[in-house]
């Protein structure tokens, strides 16, 4: 039996919100997917800090990098800088394809850098995808 994992989506897009929580939906493995929409919310989400005390720890974290505030960049480089943090694996989700954007991921130390699709089908397919891989696949880390 695959337990379910916590998953917090960092994305302040409501349309790409809603298609995530629709990909997580009814699929396989109850995960429970947390929502916050800019990287200043994430940090506090992830530091347990007012209003997220009670937060639970996320086995993994899908980022956007286009944020309001505190941009996706700031918050990858954050996280994999704190110790308590920096084992959760972090998916760049972002409509970016730039090449520089790419490279600057990865030389924060992104786990995997996904471009969303545009196509709604083919974005539920992808996030289903990178849910499944990080559920069934991969072993990742408690808390």
């Amino acid at each position: 039996m695959v337990q379910p994992i916590e998953v917090l989506l960092v994305e302040d897009d409501p349309g790409d919100v809603l298609m995530t929580r629709e990909a997580f939906e009814d699929y396989k493995v109850g995960n429970r997917l947390h929502v916050v929409s800019d990287g200043a919310e994430a940090l506090r989400f992830l530091h347990r800090e007012v209003p997220y005390s009670d937060a639970p720890r996320p086995n993994l974290i899908l980022l956007d990098l286009n944020l309001p505030g505190k941009d996706g960049r700031e918050v990858l480089s954050e996280i994999k800088q704190d110790e308590s943090l920096a084992h959760i694996p972090v998916v760049v989700l972002t409509t970016s394809e730039a090449e520089e954007d790419i490279l600057r991921s990865y030389q924060l130390h992104a786990n995997a850098y996904v471009p969303k699709p545009v196509d709604f089908d083919r974005f539920i397919t992808v996030v289903r995808q990178i849910d499944d891989f990080f559920v069934t696949v991969v072993r990742l880390p408690n808390g």
